[in-house]
């Protein structure tokens, strides 16, 4: 379950007051492991609106699974800014940020529609969903559960949002049922 605290990421980047101006890009800041949402709350306390893409993660802890929602690029985050008109070296002395990524003294700034296509994945629970490309045959990732990080080959793909994954164990394939949100298609 995500709190409405981390799931604000989305809203603070789209807020409808915040209009980008020509010049506003997005920059990468790096942040202290686990602090996002504290360097997001200052930051947006500053005036700066920042966006850190967010998926479900399967933590291990003393014999227990427990899904969580975690940054998708741990110990970064993106800023929307305009370097020209905004103080920007505030951030760097912003609470749970290291700094920004620069390029000699200045900010270097992320490529053009990475962090929009980020945005766009985003669904209205806070997290990405990358579900969009998925098609039976397909190979996939497993993202999260007890077979996290695995690969297998996409069976079935219900409109519900369930899908059958078989996933190669034991010289045989194994049909898993799992949410499609877990999974991602790869190449």
């Amino acid at each position: 379950m995500i709190s409405a605290e981390k799931a604000t990421s989305k809203a603070t980047a789209l807020s409808p007051e915040w209009t980008a101006g020509p010049a506003t890009r997005w920059y990468a800041a790096g942040v202290f492991p686990g602090k996002e949402h504290v360097a997001e709350r200052h930051l947006r306390i500053q005036g700066f609106h920042s966006f850190v893409p967010r998926c479900e993660k399967t933590v291990r802890h003393a014999r227990r699974l427990e899904t969580r929602a975690a940054a998708y690029f741990p110990g970064y985050m993106f800023i929307a800014l305009n370097p020209g008109l905004q103080r920007w070296r505030s951030i760097n002395g912003t609470f749970g940020v290291r700094s920004l990524v620069m390029q000699g003294d200045r900010p270097l700034p992320v490529p053009l529609g990475l962090v929009e296509r980020f945005i766009a994945l985003t669904g209205k629970d806070g997290l990405l969903d990358f579900s969009g490309g998925l098609a039976a045959g397909a190979s996939v990732r497993i993202l999260s559960g007890p077979f996290a990080e695995m690969i297998g080959r996409l069976d079935r793909l219900e409109p519900s949002g369930r899908a059958r994954v078989l996933v190669a164990l034991m010289n045989g394939e194994i049909p898993i049922d799992m949410d499609a949100r877990d999974l991602v298609a790869i190449a």
